[in-house]
């Protein structure tokens, strides 16, 4: 699963991590940003495994593949 954090006193919220690092990079910004405020927003939770490669990267690798291997044959 992959966490988002928004932060609760201004725009910033984190990239897709796993959880783990999602909320040390919230308390990060906390510490930098917002230093004499307790960390506060809300979480986004998706099923998608933040370190996996996306769906439509996998789609333009097999259009890439369908248009060489052709040109390749006819050689």
């Amino acid at each position: 699963m992959a966490y988002r954090y928004w932060c609760g006193d201004c725009g910033h919220r984190t990239l897709w991590l796993r959880q783990s690092d999602a909320e040390q990079k919230h308390l990060d910004h906390y510490v930098t940003e917002h230093p004499r405020i307790a960390p506060g927003g809300r979480i986004e939770i998706n099923n998608k495994n933040p370190e996996g490669v996306s769906g439509s990267l996998l789609v333009l690798i097999a259009l890439v593949l369908l248009l060489v291997l052709p040109a390749a044959c006819q050689r």
